[in-house]
């Protein structure tokens, strides 16, 4: 049933959780991880289906030759697949907590369908179909997803963002869509459903934080097969080791061969596989990421180039007036009133912002009424590109260059080679220049002089492209700017290529370019121009203030609706692989200490000379299996909160990152067995279980 949110709506902003795991996350998580150890549900990961065939094997050896060591065995077996199902349980107990909050505001809603003829019809919400138009007023529901095709309205989009400033959303242009369940908050606006009940954007919300949707990614399903692979060889090893060891004096019982099987087969990596790819879509939805699939966060961290607009992801976007440089001959004060006069009718941020500017530099106060009388304002038009001021003796214009140099040479002006000059030391230094000019009575236009806009570079994005690098990916800011002014930009900002005066066909190609190469992409964008390559992209991340084209195109929907928020997502997804790769490194050096644990346990007494092997000197043979054996299960409950957290990434080369990943990771895996064993074994003698 098509459902919106009620109103007033609340937040599912989710807060960062700490990384220990709490007591009652753990028993929230029981039920479900109970639930998990169905032989149906382990079926699809191999290792973790051969550890509860082994637990139920062992639990039959127990009854019908009854012992405290096969019993203790049978026991930890079985906790090995609880701890295993249970680090899964509560991974997704993560995101279903984030779709709760947000289901329980679901409910039925009223709209106001209009016919064709102009009638409203009041119907259910659920029964709404794509196509339909929508009337939604001030204080109502909008009753699902859609575009607006008239007016203009204030929404509260709080219950979707998180963000309690409510936002614009008018016809045409990149904000024209609307979720279903925000609130018109004043106005009027006509919607188009682009959304059939039941798949809503929020209904989609759910399914993914849920991780409903969730299927196995590529490099997890490669991961699968090597883990499944090693199993079996490990299978076959132990299968065929008891008729060596019946041949040397040294059979030994099914439930030790059991035991070795298990402690072998990279059991930690098996259980933690899956909680590793669901807490890296956690962590994004945390920062109010939506990704679309776990094949799109995988992406992201191996991506090598990302694609970034200029304007309002690298610059604030808000080019301000910063100093006026007069022509030759002109005085800087006269420069000043013909850029205030020819200002007075741009209601534009940098017309704003030249007023702002010969007011403080200048003291020149607003006109007065009175002094403009007879005056006709010329407004700024994209077509003309200029505004200005025409008085009864006097022309003044303000604008583009080429505007403004073709509009003194219609009147028989002259354009200084020092206006250009000056022109081009703007443009090449990253900023606009708007040239003033005027036109006295009959005689020819002469050129005041030049207004340098500036377009600010955001704080801290130098050291976050350097970041990027570090990682091995190349950025690319994309801008409509010319050449000039784009690469002074980049310059400043310390990006490393630049696509200007971009086009929507020249992005789509700049990508299907760079992935012929064998590259993978990252963009962002909010507009129906950028669908395309949205949709090429291989990382598309959609601004949740653009279009619906735009996001149905991208396989990320960023709520926020701010473009650098791309970065992190690398990061992400950079973080993801990381510790994937950190902790399938640490399950295979486990192995080792596993060997020195079990192996001497097991022939020592048949063939002596294996007792060199035991050095951690362990108290039994009985002891050193069950102490290997409890520290496997154990061991995957000790690393559930790094696999939630992820390993702390920092941006460095791949061999590097592999050198940490060895001697953290490799070492570590090696060294912690060999201490956890000892103090289990120690333990484990103390209390006398064996």
């Amino acid at each position: 049933m098509s459902t919106a949110l009620a109103s007033p709506p609340t937040t599912v902003r989710a807060q960062p959780m700490g990384s220990a795991l709490s007591g009652r996350q753990l028993a929230a998580a029981l039920p479900s991880a109970l639930r998990g150890m169905s032989p149906r549900a382990l079926w699809d990961s191999p290792v973790l289906f051969v550890v509860e065939v082994g637990a139920a094997f062992t639990t039959v050896l127990a009854v019908a030759e009854p012992s405290r060591f096969a019993w203790a065995i049978t026991a930890w077996l079985w906790l090995t697949v609880l701890c295993a199902t249970l680090a899964e349980a509560v991974a997704e107990g993560r995101g279903k907590a984030q779709a709760a909050s947000l289901r329980a505001t679901l409910r039925e809603t009223t709209a106001r369908r209009r016919s064709p003829g102009g009638e409203t019809v009041q119907v259910p919400s659920s029964t709404l179909v794509v196509g339909d138009v929508v009337l939604v007023s001030a204080g109502e529901t909008i009753p699902g997803d859609g575009d607006v095709v008239e007016g203009v309205a204030s929404v509260d989009e709080s219950a979707i963002t998180g963000e309690s400033a409510p936002v614009i959303r008018e016809s045409g242009g990149d904000r024209s869509a609307v979720t279903g369940g925000t609130v018109v908050l004043s106005d009027e606006i006509v919607v188009r459903i682009t959304a059939p009940a039941g798949q809503t954007f929020v209904d989609r919300m759910i399914a993914l934080v849920e991780g409903s949707e969730r299927q196995r990614t590529p490099n997890e399903v490669a991961l699968n097969v090597l883990l499944t692979s090693l199993t079996i060889v490990f299978l076959l090893a132990v299968v065929t080791l008891q008729p060596f060891a019946s041949y040397s004096g040294a059979a030994q019982s099914l439930v030790v061969l059991v035991a070795l099987l298990v402690c072998l087969i990279p059991t930690t990596i098996g259980a933690l596989l899956s909680a590793i790819g669901i807490a890296g879509m956690d962590r994004l939805v945390r920062r109010n990421v939506l990704a679309m699939s776990g094949r799109a966060v995988e992406a992201a961290g191996d991506v090598d180039v990302l694609l970034l607009d200029k304007t309002g992801t690298i610059t604030f976007g808000n080019r301000q007036a910063a100093e006026l440089l007069p022509a030759a001959g002109v005085d800087a004060a006269e420069l000043a009133d013909g850029a205030q006069l020819s200002s007075m009718a741009d209601e534009t941020p940098e017309g704003r912002s030249v007023l702002v500017l010969v007011k403080e530099r200048f003291g020149l106060r607003e006109r007065a009424d009175g002094e403009l009388v007879g005056a006709e304002l010329v407004p700024f038009t994209a077509r003309t590109r200029m505004s200005g001021v025409d008085l009864s003796d006097r022309r003044v214009r303000k604008g583009a260059t080429s505007a403004v140099t073709t509009w003194v040479l219609t009147s028989g002006g002259v354009v200084g080679a020092d206006v250009g000059a000056t022109v081009d030391a703007i443009s090449a230094s990253g900023g606009t220049p708007l040239v003033v000019a005027e036109q006295r009575g009959q005689a020819p236009a002469r050129v005041l002089g030049v207004i340098h806009l500036k377009d600010v570079v955001k704080d801290g994005m130098r050291e976050r492209f350097d970041a990027l690098r570090a990682m091995g990916i190349r950025t690319v800011m994309v801008t409509g700017d010319n050449p000039l002014t784009a690469r002074a930009i980049a310059a400043e900002a310390g990006v490393d290529d630049v696509l200007a005066e971009a086009t929507p066909e020249d992005k789509l190609a700049l990508i299907r370019r760079e992935q012929e190469g064998g590259r993978l992409v990252a963009m962002c964008g909010d507009g129906t121009n950028d669908a395309p390559a949205l949709a090429q992209a291989d990382v598309g991340v959609a601004m949740n203030t653009g279009t619906s084209a735009a996001k149905e195109a991208g396989n990320m929907v960023d709520l926020d609706s701010n473009p650098t928020k791309v970065i992190e997502v690398v990061e992400i997804g950079k973080q993801l692989l990381i510790t994937r790769g950190a902790l399938t490194t640490f399950s295979v050096a486990n192995d080792v200490a596993k060997y020195f644990a079990i192996l001497p346990a097991m022939f020592a007494v048949a063939i002596p000379q294996l007792s060199v092997l035991n050095v951690m000197r362990l108290h039994s043979p009985e002891s050193a299996i069950l102490s290997a054996v409890v520290f496997n299960a154990l061991v995957i409950v000790g690393l559930l909160p790094l696999a939630l957290r992820g390993v702390r990434y920092t941006p460095s080369s791949a061999s590097a990152l592999l050198r940490r990943n060895l001697l953290l990771y490799g070492l570590g895996g090696v060294i912690a067995p060999f201490v956890g064993i000892k103090l289990i074994d120690l333990l484990v003698t103390l209390v006398g279980i064996i």
